[in-house]
């Protein structure tokens, strides 16, 4: 069996402590909005290289607002651009979060697969018979191959 990498517990109260810490960011953060796959395809995407264009031209429109029209509105680009840097520096911890919580959750995923295969194989080696028939065909469920229907022509 694999080494066990990960062995802790997490208590009822820390996890709910978690779960108000995340709900406590969501709620502090009350214009995080939501985009369908269709409005993600069609917005204009900022990478790090617009950064830099971004900024010169936020620069240029502060200094230089007469030669733009008047609906422009160069105080909301500066809040745009303040809070997207904003928001920026909160999700590289974020991320790392996240990433650390999907190898934790893999790696747990893999331990506890790896362990019930043990199970699963000892019992189906020393436990016919022992009233173990029904369980063991039940768990033998997850590796039966269906059958493919024949293609009639």
């Amino acid at each position: 069996m694999q080494d066990n990498r990960v062995s802790a517990v997490l208590t009822a109260a820390d996890r709910e402590v978690i779960l108000q810490a995340i709900q406590t960011i969501r709620d502090k953060l009350p214009f995080l909005i939501d985009l369908t796959p269709e409005d993600r395809r069609a917005l204009l995407k900022m990478g790090d290289k617009s950064r830099a264009f971004v900024s010169g031209s936020l620069a240029l429109a502060s200094q230089n607002a007469e030669f733009l029209p008047r609906s422009f509105d160069v105080s909301e680009m500066r809040r745009d651009v303040e809070l997207y840097e904003q928001l920026a520096a909160i999700l590289i911890p974020l991320s790392q979060l996240q990433e650390l919580m999907d190898d934790t959750l893999m790696e747990l995923g893999s331990e506890a697969y790896a362990a019930a295969l043990v199970v699963y194989q000892y019992a189906k080696s020393s436990g016919q018979g022992s009233g173990l028939d029904g369980l063991l065909d039940t768990l033998g469920q997850r590796f039966a191959r269906k059958l493919s229907k024949p293609t009639q022509p």
